[in-house]
């Protein structure tokens, strides 16, 4: 087995976090390598901006804290220190404009992920950093670390260490949370991966299956009870599959969902089908269609509803119920529907679970490993789609390049 030894950091992991810690140790004036699973960088990166690079969000700085739930009191002073405005900036720097969307979203110019990343790498081979493509992590023993290479076995002996390999979605790009066994082998306290943005099974009948799967929804509005007892209630869109539901609005609501299935077996969620419209009237207007039409010309003419939401209607409620119009309207403005389970963490956008924060401190450092940091979505926290990852990734990558930086220089 060959091994190599060097006086400053070796970075583990070559997603957003891991550059970002990388540079920001680089800036700090300590040799880096950076020790990449796969034949290049940024994989998972360039592959979420496909459609269009969304890099942060322009909301309140206090909004923007709220999207991370539980962990927002331990992200918070890596995320003041880099907000969505040093986040524009960063890319201003690197010759990357950015425009807030309609929505609040914050995007390069010309959207694309490809022009930022090759920038940014290029900047940082100029400012020294020694990278290494096909490195799999499959070990750490203080700061050593152990890699399958296409030459075999290898080690490699830094000063100090910042793990950034991310959490267990998307694995074909490197990010397959294949950490957990080796790192579970040390004193770091780790929870357990879960799926998170992502979609959930549902039970539909064969017929609606064959005949809405990849149809839209929208818009509604998604309600729900939380583990906690407490009202949910949100407005978006998402997408029909064949065995069960996705996109945006259901992404949204994937941490109380995922809660809801594992305490009870599963999650029940109401729609209001149409979001906007007062139920008295809605009544009074079905109460006017005659009962010589079906039920599809009476929900057509009187509610405005066909197609795929008609299908959800059928689905959660009994035909028996649909007949008078009062009880009919009621059931417009809450469809139920039963969410079965999360999908697969490999097919998740982001996930939940990884290395405690608050077992971290404020360098995230664990104290049990001197020397050994910690970056980006391997941590325990999540947040929803709208920049809010990256966001998280990239300040935690900074703070723990700083902190590996200031703590070399301590010693």
């Amino acid at each position: 087995m060959s091994e190599s030894n060097n006086k400053g950091i070796a970075i583990v992991g070559g997603g957003p976090a891991g550059l970002m810690a990388a540079e920001s140790a680089l800036a700090a004036g300590v040799a880096v390598d950076l020790y990449e699973t796969k034949g290049s960088v940024g994989r998972k990166f360039l592959l979420a901006g496909k459609g269009g690079l969304n890099l942060t969000h322009g909301e309140t700085f206090d909004s923007l804290l709220g999207r991370y739930g539980a962990a927002r009191e331990s992200l918070e002073p890596w995320l003041r220190d880099f907000d969505a405005k040093a986040l524009r900036a960063w890319a201003a720097g690197l010759g990357i404009e950015t425009f807030e969307g309609s929505s609040g979203r914050i995007f390069p110019s010309d959207m694309k992920a490809a022009p930022l990343l090759r920038g940014w790498v290029r900047r940082l081979r100029n400012q020294g950093l020694r990278l290494h493509v096909n490195h799999r992590c499959i070990g750490i023993d203080g700061t050593r670390l152990r890699f399958e290479t296409p030459d075999g076995e290898r080690a490699a002996e830094a000063a100090a260490v910042v793990l950034a390999l991310g959490g267990g979605s998307w694995p074909q790009l490197g990010s397959d949370g294949a950490w957990q066994s080796w790192l579970a082998q040390t004193s770091v306290p780790i929870a357990p991966l879960q799926a998170s943005n992502c979609g959930f099974d549902v039970a539909w009948s064969e017929h609606f299956a064959t005949r809405f799967a990849g149809m839209p929804v929208k818009p509604v509005i998604a309600q729900l009870i939380d583990a906690q007892g407490r009202p949910i209630q949100q407005q978006g869109e998402f997408v029909v599959s064949a065995g069960g539901v996705e996109g945006g609005l259901i992404y949204a609501l994937s941490a109380p969902l995922r809660e809801l299935c594992a305490l009870n077996g599963s999650a029940r969620l109401h729609l209001d089908l149409l979001p906007g419209r007062d139920e008295a009237r809605l009544a009074s207007e079905l109460a006017h269609q005659s009962h010589d039409r079906s039920l599809s010309e009476r929900l057509r003419r009187g509610a405005g509803i066909s197609g795929v939401k008609a299908g959800l209607l059928r689905e959660g409620v009994p035909s028996g119920q649909m007949i008078d119009p009062r009880r009919l309207a009621a059931w417009l403005k809450a469809v139920p529907l039963t969410l079965l389970r999360p999908r697969p963490l490999a097919e998740a956008i982001s996930s939940a679970g990884g290395v405690s924060m608050t077992a971290l401190d404020h360098r995230l450092m664990l104290p049990s490993l001197p020397g050994v940091f910690f970056a980006g979505e391997m941590l325990d926290w999540e947040a929803p789609t709208g920049g809010y990852l990256l966001t998280a990734s990239l300040a935690t990558g900074r703070a723990a390049g700083l902190g590996a930086a200031a703590w070399l220089r301590s010693g």
